[in-house]
Parts: structure tokens; C-alpha cells; sequence
């Protein structure tokens, strides 16, 4: 039994594994053990040595001669049998992949923490591309292309009456009647390309280029 853990470590000297990380943080077991938390071994021998140059008088008598007991038998090489073992360390709780964090679950803040940070990142170069005039808002373009729309369609109207009065006056026929069928034909149409355009903005995805910007 040359490397134990530090569990295993305390149980050996009966003393509680605070005791035994009291020991490391004041020095006591300088260079007898390797790792650090769970993963750190202690070498027995070692341990024997250090802890009975560095242990006081005060700190072996009372409780700690349980502690002088087992140093001895360390040092004779007769450690007790009849030591009760120390409890095996629970395992750390093995989480899905897909399974929701607890609310205090440190991973949780550090997720949040990451998903913020990206958010702010993504922000950034939102404003970046459109001070540079890379981008544009969608409401921004959405506004402007049904104004401009708006005013084309107000003049194509307009073509249409002035082309009815030309043909009741060419053709001798009634200028309302004659208006009258080219708007509705007109609108007609505008209300079936309307239909079809829209179908085909909903089918339309990002472009590479678009998602590889990430914004």
C-alpha cells in the first residue's frame, strides 16, 4: 500500500481528511504526494517521515495519539487491520448530454455566460457591417421598397387612364369602360405575382455567405 489516496490517507492515521488537507496546506506533507484534488496520491512511507519530524508534541497528544499510534505502526510496518476503511468517495453524477442543467449548476452559469457573450459579439458586428453600410435593416429596405413600389404602381395607373383615353378617342368607345378593363386586368395581375412572389421569399434560405457571417 505505498500510494493511497488522500481518504485513504486519513483513515490510515485516524484523523479526518480535513486533517489531512490541513497537513498539505501547512506544508507538513511537503513532497509526498503527486496530482492535486480526487486524483492525488500520497506515499505512505513518505508521509511517515515527514509527519513525525513536523507534528508536535502538542498536536500527538490527546486525539492526536491516535494519530502517534499509527505513526508508529507505519514506521514498524504493522498497520492494524482492524481500522475501520474509509467510505469510498461517491462518484460524480454522470449528466446526459441532452439533460436540462440544474439551476445552480456551475455549468449552467458558464453556458449563460458563453451564450451572452456570443450575443454581444454577434450584436457588435451587426453594427459594424451597417455603419460600414455592409448591411441594412430589413425594416429599414421593407419601408423603402414599398414606398418606391407604391409610386411606380401610382404611375402605372396613371399610363393606363391616359392609354384609355387614347383608345375611346381612336376607337371612338366609352373612356370609363375602357379604364375600367385595363385596371382590373392590371390589378389582377399585380394581385397573382404578389401571391407568387411571396411563396418564393418563404422558401428562401440564408446563403453560405450569409451564414457564415453569423450575425
Amino acid at each position: 500500500m505505498g500510494q493511497v489516496s488522500a481518504s485513504e490517507l486519513a483513515a490510515t492515521l485516524n484523523v479526518s481528511k480535513a486533517r489531512v488537507s490541513q497537513y498539505v496546506s501547512e506544508g507538513k506533507l511537503a513532497g509526498c504526494y503527486s496530482g492535486d484534488g480526487r486524483a492525488r496520491r500520497f506515499d505512505l512511507a513518505a508521509c511517515q517521515h515527514a509527519l513525525g519530524r513536523t507534528l508536535d508534541k502538542g498536536q500527538l497528544m490527546g486525539n492526536g495519539a491516535e494519530t502517534r499510534k499509527a505513526l508508529a505502526e507505519l514506521a514498524a510496518g504493522t498497520v492494524s487491520s482492524d481500522r475501520p476503511k474509509p467510505k469510498a468517495e461517491p462518484a460524480p453524477p454522470v449528466r446526459r448530454s441532452d439533460s436540462e442543467l440544474e439551476a445552480r449548476d456551475p455549468d449552467r452559469y458558464e453556458l449563460a455566460r458563453t451564450q451572452k457573450a456570443e450575443e454581444e459579439a454577434r450584436r457588435l458586428r451587426r453594427m459594424n457591417a451597417e455603419a460600414e453600410g455592409s448591411y441594412a435593416l430589413v425594416s429599414d429596405v421593407t419601408r423603402q421598397v414599398a414606398q418606391q413600389m407604391a409610386q411606380e404602381i401610382g404611375e402605372f395607373e396613371a399610363v393606363l387612364r391616359d392609354g384609355a383615353r387614347q383608345v375611346a378617342d381612336v376607337l371612338g368607345v366609352d373612356f370609363k369602360t375602357v379604364r375600367q378593363i385595363l385596371i382590373e386586368r392590371w390589378r389582377a395581375h399585380r394581385a397573382t405575382r404578389s401571391a407568387q412572389l411571396s411563396a418564393q421569399a418563404e422558401t428562401m434560405g440564408l446563403s453560405p455567405t450569409e451564414q457564415a457571417e453569423d450575425i
